[in-house]
């Protein structure tokens, strides 16, 4: 009778710890309007500020340089991409890991077009870059190859470790070097050249993880290809199909398909090549072969082959517009769910994650909108703002990745349904997918005026 008693006395009071804790680290899931909401009214406010400088058609070269730098580590470290791994160091290494860096001037202003082979640029990596680059760092467009086999150790909270392993405060501060070299060594090698904005259409390596709909799927490749006088050429590809040819049951470092895509071009093609993540959220690869290593050959020569044809779209940039915006990206209060209809409550998200400056990168080259994104964003939302850039005279390029991180930006119409992305990737609650492409939309407006 006694055992019974203090059985019932512990569910009782294990039962009343459940409450309050779930009472203090979580709320219900709001809704609200978009436009009534805070941080909407204040990115207006924010774009409001922001001005485009008129085309200077005095300006009528362009002075081009490229190099890259291996940051493959020399023993091993923690892999960064899967939380199923728990952290575990890599076993081998398949592929070596690079920043890789194109840079531009037209005479009057600069920029510093970086990729790194990681799964994305973490914010202490721009932080430090902010501290320590002489090239304003409002000046370095980043993003990252999104690869799930790279490097990890480099973020310091509790959600970090889950995604990158034990953090390595040595592992943010090489890549940082890294990023400064490459520029450092492509300015050193800058001559002067041309460039032109190309797209290409591959439905054939890309899928939509959410549903079947093919017209939900970015399937255009955009890229960059710089032509220098003295004959030399080098092509920035994007492309939305994830990196996640390689499972997380492949334990070697490499920089998957994106790797082979560079590594094939540069054989032939071009003297150099860097790749950038583009609207990734919802966008899949297409597992071709017999094994993980024979899928990343074949989804890269894909991609490669869709390239080389004949382009369907291009376009010369003219030298006289180069400018590159960082603006600040107000965000709503995390909310990320833990169920349908309860989410955990912001100070639980800020433990886990972390809190660092949100913001957008705004860089036009010519008459080529390039906008940097603070996450995965959904290739689902494509087509509507390429229409929209379009209507307005403009090409658009957007890339993900671009050193601040929020997760997931999908498709509201999904925010209801429970996949990896619209749940466990969601964290700032619903009505996203309309407040990014707005804020797209805002930055287009501003590009042409």
């Amino acid at each position: 009778m006694k055992f019974l008693q203090i059985l019932i006395h512990t569910l009782l009071v294990l039962l009343i710890m459940t409450f309050l804790l779930l009472l203090f680290c979580t709320k219900p899931v709001t809704t609200y309007q978009l436009d009534e909401s805070k941080h909407f009214k204040s990115w207006k406010s924010e774009i409001s500020k922001l001005k485009f400088k008129a085309n200077d058609d005095s300006l009528q070269e362009w002075n081009i340089g490229w190099a890259k730098v291996n940051i493959t580590p020399d023993h091993p470290t923690p892999m960064a991409g899967y939380g199923n791994r728990k952290g575990k160091p890599f076993e081998g290494i398949h592929d070596s890991l690079y920043v890789r860096c194109i840079y531009l001037s037209n005479g009057t202003n600069e920029v510093a077009l970086v990729s790194v082979d990681m799964l994305i640029i973490p914010p202490t990596v721009y932080n430090i870059l902010k501290a320590k680059s002489s090239l304003d760092v409002s000046k370095i467009y980043l993003s990252a190859t999104h690869s799930h086999n790279s490097l990890g150790g480099w973020y310091n909270t509790l959600a970090g470790k889950v995604f990158a392993g034990n953090y390595i405060p040595e592992v943010e501060i090489k890549i940082s070097n890294a990023i400064l070299n490459s520029i450092a060594e492509a300015k050193s090698k800058a001559s002067t050249g041309k460039i032109t904005f190309t797209k290409d259409i591959d439905r054939e390596d890309i899928r939509n993880r959410l549903n079947d709909n093919e017209n939900t799927i970015d399937a255009i490749i955009r890229s960059l290809e710089f032509k220098k006088d003295n004959g030399q050429k080098a092509v920035m590809v994007t492309y939305a199909a994830h990196s996640t040819v390689l499972n997380s049951a492949t334990m070697k470092l490499s920089r998957d398909y994106p790797g082979i895509l560079v590594d094939s071009l540069e054989n032939k093609e071009f003297n150099f090549a860097e790749f950038m993540a583009g609207a990734v959220g919802s966008m899949g690869p297409i597992e071709k072969g017999i094994d993980d290593f024979d899928e990343v050959q074949n989804q890269g020569i894909g991609v490669k082959n869709h390239l080389i044809k004949k382009n369907d779209f291009e376009e010369q940039l003219n030298p006289g517009t180069l400018i590159c915006k960082e603006i600040k990206l107000p965000m709503p209060a995390p909310a990320p769910r833990i169920a349908a209809n309860l989410a955990l409550r912001p100070w639980v998200f800020y433990w886990l994650f972390g809190q660092e400056a949100v913001f957008v990168k705004a860089l036009k080259i010519g008459n080529l909108l390039l906008v940097g994104m603070p996450c995965d964003f959904s290739g689902e939302l494509m087509k509507s703002l390429d229409d929209y850039a379009s209507s307005k005279g403009l090409a658009l390029l957007i890339t993900s990745f671009n050193g601040g991180y929020v997760g997931y930006i999908t498709a509201d119409e999904h925010y209801n349904e429970n996949y990896y992305e619209t749940r466990t990737m969601n964290w700032y609650g619903p009505n996203n997918g309309d407040y990014f492409s707005e804020v797209i939309r805002n930055l287009i407006d501003k590009a042409t005026k």
